[in-house]
């Protein structure tokens, strides 16, 4: 998906994710009927929702704020897909034109605020409009917009681990997620509405510099000195022997939660014990998940780049490999596609 081209000509290719099965069939079934839009898939669940958008060529994502019968659940999809994807133009459809829904919808990047007491000829009005590179929001939206960000505070980090910017409640959610808890558990053990957790979660983000729970997550695990300097050996590789159990134990919860440094990191730890059968099996898991892993960002990182600068960069690649590991002199045919590259290291992991 190139999201960061300018506006093709023909018909505009949407997506529509909205709140329940029939809702989506629905509305995709209205976008139809205008000839200058292309509704090309329609889901409502949002599990594989992000890969199923990722791999679609799409010029305008319609999707609900409400997903899962999750309130706000759109806005966390919306907020991970603009991470990967900074071009990419989202209208969000509002059951309410509360104050907090309107600024979240801004917040996770909307271009489109589409209230569903508007007709659907509006709908397509605001899908094109968005195509443009337009922003669709009334006066009232528009102007709620504005005082956010006149009221928000200016990022500047005063140390190192950056978690000092955090307020007290913002440190409190932050620890909470750091449990596991969902934000359903979070906002029950301090007395908050889910959509406040969620607005905390999306200050926490910008604060921060993340972009989603995982990366927060494991921004947590080194709270504490010992903690942080044991952990930093770990994902390094100069120490593969942790030095508590805890310290451990964070390590594996990142590595689950999709972590690659964390996923690394225990493969290298389990494969310096690899005289275990065991540790052996658990270091080739490791090393197989972290692959597939890297294996998918590269492509996804050769998709979002044009041509030119994939050759420049493999080009690059390979002197490194041959400077560093002595790795075969290779050319890159600058007169075609460039080839995925699987270097040394990718193939040990394999």
């Amino acid at each position: 998906m190139d999201l960061e081209k300018a506006p093709r000509g023909g018909a505009i290719r949407v997506f529509v994710a909205d709140n329940s099965p029939i809702h989506t069939q629905l509305l995709a079934d209205a976008l139809k009927r205008d000839v200058d839009l292309e509704v090309i898939r329609s889901v409502s669940d949002s599990n594989g929702l992000i890969a199923e958008i990722m791999a679609s060529n799409i010029d305008v994502l319609v999707i609900s704020s409400n997903l899962d019968e999750q309130p706000g659940r759109g806005f966390e999809i919306l907020h991970e897909l603009r991470s990967s994807f900074p071009g990419l133009r989202a209208v969000i459809l509002l059951d309410s034109p509360k104050r907090e829904l309107i600024v979240d919808a801004f917040r996770a990047g909307a271009r489109g605020i589409f209230s569903r007491q508007s007709s659907v000829e509006m709908l397509s009005k605001c899908v094109r409009a968005v195509q443009q590179g337009q922003i669709w929001a009334n006066s009232r939206e528009t102007g709620l917009a504005v005082e956010a960000l006149a009221s928000s505070h200016a990022i500047r980090p005063v140390n190192g681990d950056g978690l000092s910017l955090l307020s007290k409640r913002e440190t409190e959610v932050v620890h909470c997620l750091a449990e596991g808890l969902s934000n359903r558990e979070i906002a029950e053990r301090l007395g908050l509405s889910q959509h406040t957790v969620k607005n905390y979660l999306f200050r926490v983000f910008d604060k921060l510099g993340v972009s989603s729970r995982v990366e927060l997550l494991f921004m947590t695990l080194s709270q504490s000195s010992s903690e942080r300097s044991d952990l930093g050996d770990l994902v390094t590789g100069s120490n593969t022997e942790p030095k508590n159990a805890a310290s451990l134990a964070l390590c594996k919860k990142a590595a689950e939660q999709g972590v690659l440094a964390a996923q690394l990191a225990l493969a290298q730890m389990y494969w310096a014990r690899r005289a275990d059968p065991e540790n052996m099996r658990q270091a080739y898991m490791w090393y197989s998940v972290a692959a597939d892993q890297l294996s998918k960002e590269k492509n996804k990182a050769a998709k979002a780049m044009p041509p030119e600068l994939r050759i420049e960069a493999e080009q690059r690649a390979l002197e490194w490999r041959m400077k560093n590991q002595g790795a075969p002199p290779t050319s890159v045919d600058r007169s075609q596609r460039p080839r995925p590259t699987i270097t040394p290291a990718r193939a040990s992991l394999a």
